[in-house]
């Protein structure tokens, strides 16, 4: 019988040890050990499971291209949550720390910002206009991560229309500011007034869960784990950067990828197609209009005056060249 070496005995011991103080059997997890297959890449990733999950509910080939992108779109908002958490349930939060994870964050939203191509340029318009109208009344509108990225972002009366935010305050409660949030302006019929189908949907679906969620946070969004550092981290310039480009590439570069996106498929002689879900993206998306900021204490009066509009005409400009 071959010699075992020094070194895995010493890990047989400290596994004998760990297993003792669990009050597990050793033996039992290395005859586990012995059965187990090997691990490959396709089940460590469920890479059956992960590429079937693409159904297209019409024929035409662009619609693969539309379903893919937005769960690749989805699982991106997963890793963003996932650094916000993070950053939430730190209890002595450094600036190094936050600093770090906005570097993720920013990354992870410069992608998709990057990839957004795919969307705008990368189908057929007829197509598209075709196979979008055997989707209704869904929308990318009910996107529930967002939601959650903008409740952990900042507080909810940040996140009141612009033109009654002065109304509203830390005072409020979290139902009432819920019911007053900007995106439900997004899901009323113009000619009615009534709440569309896609918003009711979206609605009933959810609104426990963003309830529950912004009063775990209230007082600890990223907004708030900000103002509660020290004074000389509060002040580091990289950690303000990074809010700062957080602040820009959520309500501001990323919608303004929606919104090329929208003018491409669904602006036709100045009417809106009625494609998009019912969400009425001329008065919701423009970044200029809402004037959402996670972070409005980082950006000086005339920054938020002019909050979109220079990046606005930047897109259209570069849309006109290609």
């Amino acid at each position: 019988m071959n010699e075992i070496k020094p070194e895995i005995a010493e890990r047989i011991l400290l596994l004998e040890e760990k297993f003792k103080n669990s009050g597990q059997d050793m033996g039992s997890y290395l005859d586990g050990l012995l059965y187990d297959k090997y691990l490959t890449y396709w089940d460590y990733i469920s890479l059956d499971t992960l590429l079937s999950l693409q159904n297209p509910k019409t024929h035409f080939p662009d619609e693969e291209i539309f379903v893919t992108y937005h769960q690749i779109t989805e699982l991106y908002f997963k890793l963003i949550l996932h650094e916000q958490k993070q950053i939430i349930a730190s209890e002595n939060l450094t600036a190094a720390f936050f600093t770090e994870k906005l570097i993720r964050l920013n990354r992870y939203v410069r992608i998709l910002i990057n990839s957004f191509d795919v969307m705008i340029k990368g189908m057929e318009r007829e197509q598209f206009l075709k196979f979008r109208m055997a989707l209704l009344p869904a929308s990318g509108f009910q996107s529930a991560q967002f939601r959650m990225i903008e409740i952990n972002a900042t507080p909810l009366q940040h996140l009141i229309p612009f033109k009654e935010r002065h109304n509203f305050s830390s005072e409020n409660n979290i139902e009432e500011l819920y019911e007053n949030i900007y995106w439900k302006k997004g899901g009323i019929d113009l000619s009615t007034g009534e709440k569309t189908l896609t918003l009711k949907q979206f609605e009933l679906r959810y609104t426990p869960r963003f309830l529950r969620i912004a009063n775990q946070v209230k007082g600890k969004t990223l907004y708030h784990k900000y103002l509660q550092l020290p004074e000389e981290e509060k002040n580091n310039p990289i950690l303000i950067e990074g809010l700062r480009n957080f602040d820009t590439n959520i309500n501001i570069n990323w919608l303004l990828m929606h919104m090329g996106a929208a003018h491409r498929y669904l602006n036709k002689d100045n009417k809106t197609i009625s494609a998009t879900g019912g969400t009425n993206w001329k008065e919701y998306l423009p970044p200029s209009f809402q004037k959402n900021s996670f972070f409005p204490n980082l950006w000086s009066d005339e920054e938020f005056n002019n909050w979109g509009k220079e990046w606005v005409t930047h897109m259209f400009n570069s849309q006109k060249q290609d």
